[in-house]
């Protein structure tokens, strides 16, 4: 059909789940070298407007909630206008937007998100406030008021 079939954009979520972290200063190898892992326990998505071959693609992922042992993270796919020759953005600044996606470049393509849980290799639940205190505290910085105890996640 020419353009991007819909299980790819999945993946981009977790690209950009996955630099989101990283830009904290931990790498997901280090998170499962402490014995933690995020599994995906929910997801959705909305496709506005389908990418095609060649379209220089933006994935924007921001930290929706989380509580020391939930995590949600909301991502837009977005179209950039770039032309040949044209310098492609690297990142860009937090800040730059609101919780919608206001103020971001390009065309919103799709949006969605997941829902997490910490747990440990034997894949029970797992705090991050104990576990990793310092991502912890990274979260509580700049992603926000955690969730409220008891509200459905």
């Amino acid at each position: 059909m020419g353009i991007v079939f819909h299980t790819n954009y999945m993946v981009w979520f977790e690209i950009g789940r996955t630099e989101l972290i990283r830009s904290a200063g931990y790498p997901y190898r280090r998170i499962e070298d402490e014995g933690l892992l995020l599994p995906v326990v929910d997801i959705d998505c909305a496709f506005h407007s389908p990418a095609r071959y060649d379209d220089c693609l933006l994935i924007c992922t921001r930290v929706e909630s989380y509580t020391p042992m939930r995590m949600a993270f909301r991502t837009q796919i977005r179209r950039l206008p770039i032309e040949p020759g044209d310098q492609l953005p690297v990142a860009y600044p937090p800040g730059e937007a609101d919780a919608a996606g206001a103020g971001l470049p390009g065309e919103l393509l799709v949006s969605g998100g997941t829902r997490h849980v910490w747990v440990g290799r034997d894949f029970k639940p797992a705090r991050l406030d104990r576990r990793l205190p310092e991502l912890y505290a990274f979260l509580k910085q700049h992603a926000g008021e955690p969730a409220r105890k008891g509200a459905n996640r």
